[in-house]
């Protein structure tokens, strides 16, 4: 049952333009036009291009999959009637939502392979198979993170125009007070500030530093840590508020 609504649920995926512009060309678009303008300087940690922006368009990937695919599809679901026709359906809703989790991160390790191959292709990226596997350990529990963002901040919309309007807003934020574009240091000091209560800045710090094999236990590692945490926890909360609601 499983393996039968995956197999529809990707080739669904497959189908939606819109979905594939933001998830799967716009980023490593971004990421091989931006390297040949800033692929020769060096970033914090003396990182190049590369080193700094592999890790982050990898995140950007998974941020917009789980964000589109994911948490929009649950709005789309929720307006459309698909919720209640799903109720009546041999399909259970553990068994969809299981399929969605499964699809999001099947996507998103597709988008880790596809970023990482152009960097070791355009930009001479250095294969290291032990930080291969620890970056790719902490990506996954990146992706749960996410996908409990995701879940979360979703359950709010009741409205399907309102939610891709705010996906929309939303990926536009993050690109500029995520690290994905610019770096946050070279902005204004009020980008600055968005992008500390921004999560996916502090994601985007400590999966580059396990990229590079940079991590070190500071106090700011720690703020992101417990930041990150406590949005978990809220997350969680939310969920299980929203979904008594239902009931």
């Amino acid at each position: 049952m499983l393996a039968t609504q995956l197999k529809y649920d990707l080739l669904m995926f497959s189908r939606e333009l819109f979905y594939l512009v933001f998830t799967i060309i716009v980023p490593p678009v971004t990421y091989i036009f931006m390297g040949q303008l800033f692929g020769d300087q060096t970033y914090g940690g003396n990182l190049s291009y590369a080193q700094t922006y592999t890790p982050s368009f990898i995140l950007l990937i998974t941020f917009s999959v789980v964000f589109f695919a994911f948490g929009f599809d649950q709005v789309t679901h929720r307006t459309t009637g698909v919720e209640k026709r799903i109720s009546l359906s041999p399909v259970s809703k553990n068994i969809l939502l299981l399929s969605s989790i499964t699809r999001s991160v099947i996507i998103t390790s597709l988008g880790y392979a596809l970023i990482y191959i152009i960097g070791l292709l355009i930009y001479d990226l250095q294969f290291n198979l032990f930080n291969v596997l620890a970056s790719y350990a902490f990506f996954i529990l990146l992706n749960a993170v996410l996908l409990l963002l995701a879940s979360a901040i979703y359950s709010f919309f009741n409205n399907m125009n309102s939610a891709l309007v705010f996906s929309i807003v939303i990926f536009q934020i993050v690109i500029f007070t995520g690290g994905f574009a610019i770096p946050v240091a070279m902005m204004p000091k009020f980008v600055q500030v968005i992008a500390e209560i921004n999560p996916l800045y502090h994601m985007n710090n400590m999966f580059i530093s396990v990229w590079n094999g940079q991590l070190s236990m500071n106090n700011s590692t720690f703020l992101s840590i417990g930041y990150i945490i406590v949005l978990v926890i809220a997350s969680f909360i939310i969920i299980r508020f929203m979904n008594k609601r239902k009931i």
